[in-house]
C-alpha cells in the first residue's frame, strides 16, 4: 500500500528548499525539483510514497501552483516521479540508480565517490584466516539442520565472556545472536512494544532506529543532546522519563551516533532507576563500546546497574570488525532471550552458521583487531579535525572521546543544500536532518572518520569549495538566532 506525505509534512523537510548553489541564476521550479531529489537521495522521502496535489504543495510552500508543475514535470524526466492522472504522483527509483548499502540511492557510476554517508571500516586483515579457520571448523555442524534460533553455543559463550570482563557476569543463556545490531533492534521492538507505542530517544540518533520505530507505528517522543561535549542533560533526561512515562527508551550511551558523546556512570544508574519506576524498558545500542580513543576510561555497562530486567543490550561486529560479517546480539534474561528466540522463528529462523565460527575466530584476536582499529580511528579522526580546522574555521567541532564519528555544527541552517551541492562534487553526506523529526537539525553534520585520511582530506577540501558558492549573498540571514526543536 502506497503511502502519502502531505503538503505541510514535505514543506517542513524540504526546508530552505530555495538556498542552493547558484540557484538565485537557476528558475525556482529547478530548485524545488533539486531539492526533493536531495530528500530522496538521503532517505528523508522513501520510494513509493505519494507526493502532495500540486495545488496543496504550492499552498504549503507559498509559492505559484505553476512552480510546482515544472517541479514534478523535472522530476518524472528524470525518473524520481511517476504521475497517473487521477492517482497522483509517486516517487521512483530512476533507472540510472541502485539501492546503496546503506539503504540510500546512489548512481550507478558513482565508483569515485567519496561517501561520507557510511560510519563504517573496511575490513580487517585478521578476517581472511578467520574465515579459513572457519571452513575447517564447519564440518561439526553439517550433520544437524543448521538452525540456531539463539546462535551457537561457541559464539554466545565468546559474546557473554566479553561482558563478563567489561564487569557484567553473563552467561550463554542470556545472549541472542542476531544478522546485525539492526535486525536485533528489530527483534527487541517486536517483543517489547506494541503498535503505536510511545518510546523515547536521543536527538540526534541512529537514523535506522527511527526508522525501525516508524515501522512499529511507534509514538516517538525526543530528549535533546548538546551540541558540545556535555551531552545528556541529566535532569531533563530523567524528568522525560517521569513525565512521559513511555514504553521504551532507546539510547547509545557508548560513543553515541552521531554525537559521540559518552554517558557517565552515575547518569546510567540514574537512568536505570528512574525507568524502572516510570515502568520503562531500555534497549541499550552499544555498537560502539569497543572503539574508546585516547585511551579513554569506559564506564560500567548500563545493564550492570539493572536489578529488575530492564534493560536490554543489543551490539554487534559491524562497527570494530566490519559490516559484511552481519553478527550482531541481544544481551537479556535468559527468559527474555527465549521469548526473542520464539518471535524470531517467525522471520528469519537462525544467523548463518558460517559468519558465527568466523565471528568466533574473530574474538578471540580481539585484542589485537581492535587495538589497530583504535589507532587508526584516533589518526583519521585527528587528520579530519585538522582538515576542518584549516578549510572550515568557522564550524564547531568536538573531538568525540571514542567511536567513529564527529558531530559538526555548521555555520548555518545548510546542511541539506550542502548535502546536494557536495553530491556534484564527488561527496556524499549524512545531513543533520536525517539524525532527527521533522527536518530539524540543518545546522548539523554527520562526518565519519572511518576513511583513509588522505580521502577525508580530500572530502574537507571539496565540502570547502562548494561551502562558500552556497549563495553568499544570503549568508547574513543564516547568522540569526534559529530556533531548533
Amino acid at each position: 500500500m502506497t503511502s502519502q506525505v502531505r503538503g505541510s509534512q514535505l514543506a517542513r523537510l524540504l526546508g530552505q528548499w530555495h538556498a542552493l548553489p547558484g540557484r538565485r541564476r537557476s528558475p525556482d521550479y529547478a530548485a524545488l525539483a533539486a531539492a526533493v531529489r536531495g530528500l530522496l537521495a538521503d532517505g528523508r522521502l522513501p520510494l513509493g510514497v505519494r507526493l502532495p496535489a500540486e495545488r496543496e504543495l504550492a499552498e504549503a510552500l507559498r509559492i505559484s501552483r505553476t512552480t510546482v508543475t515544472a517541479a514534478y514535470r523535472q522530476l518524472r524526466e528524470s525518473g524520481h516521479l511517476a504521475s497517473r492522472r487521477g492517482a497522483g504522483s509517486w516517487t521512483m527509483l530512476p533507472g540510472t540508480h541502485r539501492v546503496a548499502s546503506t539503504g540510500l540511492w546512489t548512481p550507478l557510476d558513482d565508483r569515485d565517490m567519496i561517501d561520507l554517508g557510511v560510519a563504517a571500516l573496511a575490513a580487517p586483515p585478521q578476517l581472511v584466516p578467520a574465515a579459513r579457520a572457519a571452513t575447517e571448523d564447519l564440518p561439526r555442524y553439517l550433520g544437524g539442520a543448521g538452525y540456531h534460533p539463539t546462535g551457537i553455543i561457541e559464539l554466545r559463550e565468546a559474546i557473554a565472556r566479553s561482558y563478563t570482563e567489561r564487569g557484567l557476569p553473563t552467561s550463554a543463556e542470556q545472549i541472542m545472536v542476531t544478522s546485525g545490531t539492526q535486525h536485533a533492534l528489530d527483534l527487541v521492538l517486536r517483543l517489547a512494544l506494541a503498535p503505536g507505542g510511545s518510546v523515547l530517544v536521543e536527538s540526534p540518533t541512529y537514523p535506522n532506529a527511527l526508522a525501525a520505530l516508524s515501522a512499529r507505528r511507534a509514538r516517538i517522543a525526543t530528549h535533546g543532546l548538546a551540541a558540545d561535549g556535555a551531552g545528556w542533560d541529566a535532569e531533563l533526561l530523567l524528568g522525560s522519563i517521569r513525565q512521559t512515562r513511555p514504553k521504551l527508551a532507546y539510547l547509545i550511551p557508548d560513543f553515541q551516533n552521531p554525537t559521540g558523546h559518552l554517558m557517565p556512570a552515575e547518569l546510567r544508574e540514574r537512568v536505570v532507576a528512574t525507568a524502572h519506576a516510570a515502568g520503562t524498558d531500555l534497549v541499550v545500542d552499544e555498537s560502539f563500546v569497543d572503539l574508546p580513543l585516547d585511551g579513554t576510561e569506559l564506564p560500567p555497562p548500563t545493564a550492570a546497574f539493572d536489578r529488575h530486567s530492564r534493560v536490554v543490550s543489543i551490539g554487534g561486529m559491524s562497527k570494530p570488525y566490519w559490516g559484511g560479517l552481519r553478527i550482531g546480539w541481544v544481551r537479556a534474561s535468559a527468559p527474555q532471550v527465549q521469548r526473542l528466540a520464539a518471535a524470531r522463528v517467525g522471520v528469519d529462523m537462525a544467523s548463518p552458521v558460517l559468519d558465527q565460527l568466523v565471528a568466533v575466530h574473530l574474538l578471540a584476536d580481539a585484542p589485537t583487531i581492535v587495538a589497530a582499529r583504535r589507532r587508526q580511528l584516533a589518526a583519521q579522526r585527528d587528520a579530519l579535525l585538522g582538515a576542518l580546522a584549516e578549510r572550515l574555521p568557522d564550524w564547531r567541532v568536538t573531538a568525540p572521546r571514542g567511536g567513529v564519528t564527529l558531530w559538526a555544527e555548521l555555520d548555518g541552517p545548510i546542511s541539506s543544500a550542502l548535502a546536494r551541492a557536495a553530491e556534484e562534487v564527488g561527496v556524499r553526506l549524512a545531513p543533520g536532518p536525517r539524525f532527527g523529526l521533522d527536518g530539524t537539525l540543518e545546522r548539523f553534520l554527520r562526518l565519519p572518520f572511518t576513511l583513509p585520511a588522505v580521502d577525508l582530506v580530500e572530502a574537507v577540501g571539496r565540502l570547502a569549495d562548494v561551502r562558500y558558492d552556497l549563495d553568499r549573498a544570503a549568508r547574513p540571514q543564516w547568522r540569526e538566532a534559529t530556533v531548533i526543536a
